[in-house]
């Protein structure tokens, strides 16, 4: 029994329904901005690669040098690791000097692995909420999403980050209390989601979303390759490629304007298997006084 006790526990950690979201204030940089031009978001996997961690340090340095040659402003990532000797959450906080919302999603800090959903703001977070999408499928594997509200100098905005499943009925099911949450978080107020949504755009559920909240990249890009992820054959070729990651826009007021959304790897060493999503938005006040 003193054998298996600590490995029961172990168990038992991981199976835990994640708590409240972890909140961080302290590292918030002045940004005061006299007029608000435009809002820069990105939505990244950060790929754990666990249990290897291949070059964590190395590949988050440069996605922290992209985002800041970028000049984004809100991060919605996803797969964000803490392991003993590196926790992402604290770590990309104080290098970017940003606020942050965290929540684990899988695994625990007992087992000495976790990752989880975050968003990252350069702007004051509050009013953070976390949400298991759809009826769980396992009790050691479950997908999360994480939202909070974002005080940008352009006026209030939504923020979300989501990492949906791979299996189709899971996926159908978090996609559609993904609608239901974001209907009920923000009613009135636009909204930005993000994430790794593991579904392709040709897919009946992206092709419904896209109905209702504006797919960032298509609006500016409709006709263009748009994959985030590939997969390779063991001697190297692409065996298939699909757009899994999507930044979508939902303006009540059409207050915001897609100006760009491009997807991006960081040159040389890529920070992830994912491909990220960049996106600048605009007020629409802007666009009409110029």
């Amino acid at each position: 029994m003193n054998t298996l006790r600590p490995w029961a526990r172990k168990v038992i950690a991981v199976t835990e329904i994640p708590g409240l979201p972890r909140m961080k204030k302290k590292h918030l940089a002045s940004h005061k901005i006299p007029f608000c031009d435009s809002i820069g978001v990105i939505s990244a996997n950060l790929w754990h690669d666990w249990p290897r961690f291949r070059l964590m340090p190395e590949r988050l340095e440069a996605f922290a040098c992209l985002v800041e040659d970028k000049n984004a402003d809100i991060l919605l990532l996803q797969e964000v690791t803490r392991k003993p000797d590196l926790r992402v959450d604290e770590w990309l906080a104080k290098r970017l000097r940003m606020d942050y919302v965290y929540s684990r999603a899988n695994g625990h800090s007992r087992i000495g692995f976790e990752e989880g959903v975050a968003i990252y703001s350069r702007f004051p977070l509050h009013s953070p909420n976390l949400l298991q999408l759809g009826k769980p499928g396992s009790l050691f594997v479950r997908r999360m999403g994480v939202s909070a509200l974002v005080d940008t100098p352009c006026g209030s905005l939504h923020a979300f980050s989501v990492h949906l499943g791979i299996q189709k009925r899971d996926n159908a099911r978090q996609i559609s209390h993904l609608h239901h949450w974001v209907r009920q978080s923000a009613p009135h107020m636009d909204a930005v989601i993000g994430g790794d949504f593991n579904a392709h755009e040709t897919s009946p559920l992206i092709k419904q979303t896209s109905s209702v909240w504006v797919d960032t990249y298509r609006q500016v890009n409709p006709t263009k390759d748009g994959h985030t992820h590939s997969l390779h054959w063991p001697w190297g070729g692409v065996m298939v490629r699909h757009r899994l990651d999507y930044i979508f826009l939902k303006s009540e007021m059409s207050d915001w304007q897609v100006a760009d959304t491009q997807h991006m790897t960081t040159p040389g060493l890529a920070h992830s298997d994912h491909r990220l999503v960049y996106t600048r938005l605009v007020p629409a006040r802007v666009i009409h006084q110029n």
